[in-house]
């Protein structure tokens, strides 16, 4: 039986008021849909474009209840939601997508012991919870890796880079009690992201592969297509269709991959539209979030070729302030978040750059 689409006016619930949540409401609008935003903070990004928002810890159960009263459907633009918000959430609406795939995203020793059991290659990997744990564990990885908290942490943050010289007391010090991981390290090409889309019905669509350009552990800019072979395009689309799969996602799904002389390793996944995902916006039909509207919602997914080449450039910190001088620029679209307060390294807007294919 096909699930019935929600019909313009009904109400998307959105937990998050970050400029994911922002664009998310932007596309709902555009199919004549409304969203109600759910966040902590006072005059959010995704609450200036919004229809209602309810102001509220993310662990405030009897608010959490009171906004699902008020939308038919319930998503997220984050995934550190806690498990108990969760249930609230989805013992009276549904929530798309499911707890299982928040899970598994929310902590990286289960979604590097996830992908690995369908037989995707991921980077080795080590469960560490003490000095001794981690000591251990760099013996098998020739002194070298990444060290990650299992949970949060984006951008770099929570993340720290060992070698043989590493004080690995105070390494460890740092993680003040949080369980963490060891990524041995990957010699790769490039990076390339794929965004996939799967709706209540199980179909699947994917964007052609994206590559991304990172500085300072942050993505600096994104660019499509990506410099990868008609082979491993394929390789990225076919391992992501299996994951969003095996999760039984419904939404945007999104999978970093490194591209190695072995072939592709899924550095990690995010439950959710991405930043490297922005210049669908602009260079395809339907773009990642209107893509995830139209998932969540029941509606058909949406054509993903690109009618142009693209790339996308984060506008950090400062950097908000050339606006115009982008603006001026030819075949560029210009994206503002609308945050109040630009810090050093803080996503406040992008630009995408198009040309013809």
């Amino acid at each position: 039986m096909t699930p019935k689409a929600l019909a313009p006016g009904h109400i998307i619930g959105i937990i998050g008021g970050g400029q994911l949540g922002r664009m998310l409401a932007l596309a709902a609008a555009r199919l004549g849909l409304k969203c109600h935003i759910f966040c902590p903070e006072d005059n959010a990004p995704a609450s200036q474009v919004a229809d209602h928002t309810t102001i509220a810890a993310y662990d405030d159960l009897q608010a959490l209840a009171e906004f699902a009263a008020h939308v038919d459907v319930v998503t997220y633009e984050f995934e550190n939601i806690p498990a108990d918000s969760v249930a609230v959430l989805a013992a009276s609406k549904p929530v798309y997508p499911s707890a299982k795939a928040l899970a598994v995203s929310q902590d990286r020793l289960d979604e590097k012991t996830f992908i690995s059991q369908l037989g995707i290659a991921v980077a080795d990997f080590y469960d560490i919870t003490t000095t001794e744990t981690l000591a251990q564990a760099l013996q098998h990885t020739g002194g070298h890796g990444i060290l990650k908290t299992r949970r949060f942490g984006y951008d770099g943050k929570g993340q720290w880079r060992l070698s043989p010289d590493s004080d690995l007391a105070e390494v460890v010090a740092q993680l003040d009690g949080q369980p963490a991981i060891l990524e041995a390290l990957v010699n790769f090409e490039r990076e390339v992201s794929v965004i996939v889309a799967r709706d209540l019905n199980g179909q699947i669509t994917c964007y052609a592969p994206i590559e991304n350009q990172h500085e300072n552990h942050i993505l600096r800019r994104s660019l499509l297509p990506a410099q990868i072979s008609e082979g491993v395009a394929q390789s990225a689309t076919q391992l992501a269709e299996k994951l969003a799969a095996a999760l039984d996602y419904i939404g945007v799904l999104s999978i970093e991959t490194f591209v190695t002389a072995d072939g592709l390793v899924v550095n990690e996944i995010a439950p959710r539209v991405h930043n490297s995902g922005h210049l669908t916006q602009d260079a395809c039909t339907v773009g990642q979030f209107e893509q995830h509207i139209r998932a969540i919602s029941g509606w058909p997914l949406g054509d993903t070729q690109a009618h142009s080449h693209a790339v996308m450039t984060n506008l950090l910190g400062d950097e908000i302030n050339q606006w115009a001088d982008w603006a001026a620029q030819a075949n560029t679209a210009v994206h503002l978040y609308g945050k109040q307060h630009a810090k050093a390294g803080r996503k406040m807007g992008h630009v995408t750059q198009l040309k013809a294919k």
